[in-house]
């Protein structure tokens, strides 16, 4: 979220698409009621089914599953033809008036410049600004040719890496034109490429009607009717965006839309990603992903051949027209890496040494979770440890990841419950025949559960919470960091006694805790990061003695003084104490900041980006809404959070309020290597669709998709009889594939059922409690119809099509599973094996199926 939870509140107008708050976060969901109750806040729900926060709506349009970018792109265009945007803030805070470099090529065709047909990847060097000075609208404007193959600067996902052909640095002194007028300016390019999302496009492709997208269109940007800037509006998502073949784009279009109406950084406005776990965003910031380390720093790679090499490929510099400054925080990545290194490594990283850097693995392909099964269906992972991760459950297709697990070596599950993962080997249809031929050894380990121990959680406001133990571990369980940290010290154990190929990282990988076992306290205290040397503020003359706690991610260093564990946590466990266990309930401002209960990254600021929410001179959009201001008798940004930005800077420097960003400004056209299927989204089809792209029928889906390729991986094609468009959602009543094993969830849901709408159960002779069979190209799934006035029949361009929607939470293992009560299938059987070419998530929404009954 770049806001969070409670801000919600302040808002004048909702859109919700992606997500059922209602549903899935009830807890959340009430601030969006504050804002209808007490400021009466408008609510746009769009969704393939009307939900429980559709109910709650101003606004319902039902879209199809997978459509999404040509709503947003839709709102964009009608933002723009309405004269419906910040226009001050545009200028001033996004890269709107950037001119882009001649040669790049809008998608008409599908396809931006420098496609490689043979690679499916980008060459992405026309993705750039244009380097100048005020270029005042005057430069003609000129394109590559279409389609035109170039040769591709990337590499194939999954597959081993060549040396990559290194992409252009961005311009220092970026050409620019404050009237946006220039033909190759962001803005104009904007325009150009939204021109074809007219209301009858968009009906064409979502199945909205255009009388109802109008609706919603001008509902939404009457918060910028008549020039009004006071007015704010938000949008909240969570994976039915997400879980696409261009799900980052979706995410993109909604950032754009907000850079238009001057919407991030204000109380009340942003993008809010919906996490679905109290910890999934803990998971991301700790490095839970295998692309980044904790706090969001670049993996190294085979192209770093050292320490320099790795700072100088992953610290952007400063990219922005000439009269304007940018703080480009990222600059600072030096400190936050060595400081890394020196809480991985401890005394073994020194200067002389590059800080260990050589320890780090370098990551030469795709790791992700698909791509892990894929290569554990290949043969090349050999076994697995899979701790509160049912993967078998989690899927895409459930199949292939059990099919996975026969070929693996071993598996070891960290559980409260046997679950589906456990069990693998005796999951239906496998015989006791086949049994005797699987040789995986699977080790099973009581574990305790979130109620047996303490340590924070990161929700998705990004607020650090500490939590204590409720009840200790029965029997023989144990703590999940205790296993880990007797395997680590058990190899470790083993490299002094045998040595190996390179025992260094293992041998000198610190470990000076308390007890062999570290408390989850004590990793937070090394998480915040501490002083390994006195340390003396110059401007404030502030000391920091050898071994205290930092205050902050501000006094990191790149000379080996400070270690952290993660740069964005710094702050959360200082000299004060532990700052995630504060529970104060003070609020002078009203805005539901909540500055001293627990602590928010980074640096306990609420709001990000709020220096957006002033002018160019430092004075709130809103005064009813103050978050931060310039105070020009102290010199100082000040406010009710935390300034985001550089506290000292006045407004006349033009330092730009998105300070991780190199330009300083957001970012409407993504640059470069932001983005690898194109710097603006774009409309593509699921990669199992009911239609063409009608965009483009020649290039319907997202060209540089990863689509596996073993066997196992079957996806529909026109004229198999598959025309149903299947969507999968979660319950209330059920926490994913966990509370199917207590008694009390299961008398609130016993048992799968799959949502028909009405008019397809009548064609197909359906009734409600019928059994029925959902069938995709790579499996089934048997459940009871429960047929609803809550999905309606749509035309998609011209054509009649179903929707349906399954629960994913029971599988073959559970309380109504072991005693025989349900067909013990499990819905990710159903789901392809396809991935979001940016954030690596498969495709669960929007594939297709057969339906009949069972």
């Amino acid at each position: 979220m770049t806001n969070g939870w409670v801000d919600i509140k302040n808002t004048d107008m909702m859109l919700i698409m992606g997500g059922n708050p209602a549903e899935n976060h009830p807890c959340g969901f009430k601030w969006a009621i504050e804002a209808k109750r007490n400021r009466n806040a408008k609510m746009i729900v769009v969704d393939p089914r009307f939900t429980r926060t559709a109910s709650t709506s101003d606004l319902f349009l039902q879209i199809r599953a997978g459509s999404d970018i040509a709503m947003l792109g839709g709102i964009v265009r009608y933002a723009i033809e309405n004269n419906r945007i910040a226009k001050d803030y545009l200028v001033n805070y996004t890269n709107a008036a950037f001119i882009v470099k001649e040669g790049f090529k809008l998608p008409e065709d599908g396809l931006y410049s420098g496609f490689d047909a043979g690679t499916h990847t980008y060459d992405r060097s026309t993705w750039n600004y244009e380097d100048g000075n005020d270029a005042g609208g005057i430069a003609p404007a000129t394109h590559a040719a279409a389609g035109s193959p170039q040769k591709s600067a990337g590499m194939t996902l999954g597959q081993a890496a060549t040396t990559p052909t290194p992409l252009p640095p961005l311009p220092p002194k970026v050409a620019y034109d404050l009237t946006l007028q220039h033909p190759r300016c962001v803005y104009q390019l904007l325009k150009q490429q939204y021109s074809r999302y007219t209301p009858e496009m968009v009906e064409r492709i979502t199945g909205i009607p255009r009388d109802q997208f109008l609706k919603a269109a001008d509902l939404f940007t009457s918060v910028r009717k008549d020039g009004d800037l006071k007015k704010v509006a938000t949008i909240m998502y969570a994976v039915g965006w997400t879980q696409h073949s261009f799900g980052t784009q979706i995410i993109r279009t909604a950032a754009i839309l907000q850079l238009l109406l001057g919407n991030v950084g204000r109380a009340g406005g942003g993008v809010n990603a919906l996490r679905g776990h109290s910890n999934i965003q803990g998971a991301t910031d700790m490095g839970g992903i295998f692309d980044s380390l904790p706090g969001y720093l670049k993996v190294p790679n085979p192209t770093d051949g050292d320490l320099a090499a790795y700072l100088k490929r992953t610290t952007p510099t400063a990219s922005k027209p000439a009269p304007w400054q940018s703080f480009n925080y990222y600059s600072n990545t030096p400190k936050f890496a060595v400081s890394y290194l020196k809480a991985m490594f401890g005394d073994a990283a020194t200067k002389q040494n590059d800080f260990a850097f050589n320890y780090m693995p370098k990551v030469d392909r795709n790791y992700s979770w698909t791509q892990i099964w894929d290569n554990m269906y290949r043969g090349t992972v050999k076994g697995m440890l899979a701790f509160g991760m049912n993967g078998v459950a989690i899927g895409p297709d459930s199949q292939k990841n059990i099919e996975a697990l026969k070929k693996a070596d071993f598996l070891v599950v960290g559980e409260i419950y046997p679950d589906e993962t456990s069990e693998f080997w005796k999951s239906p249809g496998v015989t006791p025949e086949e049994m005797k031929t699987i040789n995986t050894t699977v080790y099973r380990l009581a574990c305790a559960g979130f109620a047996e121990k303490d340590g924070s959680m990161t929700n998705s406001a990004r607020w650090l919470q500490w939590k204590n133990v409720a009840v200790p571990t029965p029997g023989e369980c144990r703590l999940d960091q205790d296993i880990i940290a007797d395997i680590f010290l058990k190899v470790r154990e083993l490299y002094k006694k045998e040595g190996g190929r390179f025992p260094d990282p293992i041998l000198n990988l610190t470990w000076s805790y308390t007890n062999p076992q570290p408390s989850l306290a004590e990793l937070a205290k090394e998480i915040n990061g501490k002083a390994l040397a006195d340390l003396t503020d110059p401007k404030t003359q502030q000391v920091i003695k050898r071994g205290q706690q930092l205050p902050g991610f501000a006094w990191l260093k790149d000379d080996g003084t400070t270690s952290c564990g993660n740069w964005i946590y710094s702050g959360c466990w200082t000299e004060a104490g532990n700052q995630l266990a504060r529970r104060g309930t003070e609020d002078p401002s009203g805005q539901g900041i909540y500055p001293n209960w627990a602590w928010s990254w980074p640096a306990n600021r609420r709001v990000l980006y709020n220096r957006a929410s002033c002018d160019a001179s430092g004075k709130p959009w809103d005064a009813e809404r103050k978050q931060v201001w310039w105070n020009e008798g102290a010199q100082l940004w000040v406010g009710n959070d935390v300034p985001d930005f550089k506290p000292d800077s006045h407004p006349d420097e033009h330092l730009g309020p998105f300070i991780m960003t190199p330009e300083g400004v957001g970012r409407i056209f993504g640059p470069l290597g932001a983005f690898a299927d194109g710097p603006f989204p774009e409309h593509y089809e699921p990669i199992e669709s009911p239609v063409q792209n009608a965009l483009h029928p020649n290039q319907s889906n997202n060209p540089v998709v990863k689509k596996m390729t073993t066997p196992a991986d079957k996806y529909a094609t026109p004229g198999d009889g598959l025309n149903i468009v299947c969507t999968t959602y979660r319950l209330t009543e059920q926490y994913h594939y966990w509370t199917k094993n207590n008694p009390m969830n299961v008398q609130l849901i016993p048992e799968p059922f799959v949502e028909i709408p009405v008019e397809l159960a009548q064609e197909l002779g359906i009734k409600g409690n019928d059994k029925v069979k959902v069938t995709s190209a790579r499996s089934y799934y048997v459940a009871k119809a429960f047929v609803t006035k809550r999905i309606k029949p749509m035309m998609i361009d011209g054509k009649k099509v179903y929707q349906i929607g399954l629960p994913i939470h029971q599988g073959y293992r559970g309380i109504q599973e072991d005693a025989g009560r349900d067909a013990r299938t499990i819905a990710n059987r159903l789901t392809p094996t396809v991935i979001d070419p940016n954030a690596y998530t498969p495709e669960f929404k929007g594939f297709l199926v057969k339906l009949e009954k069972a």
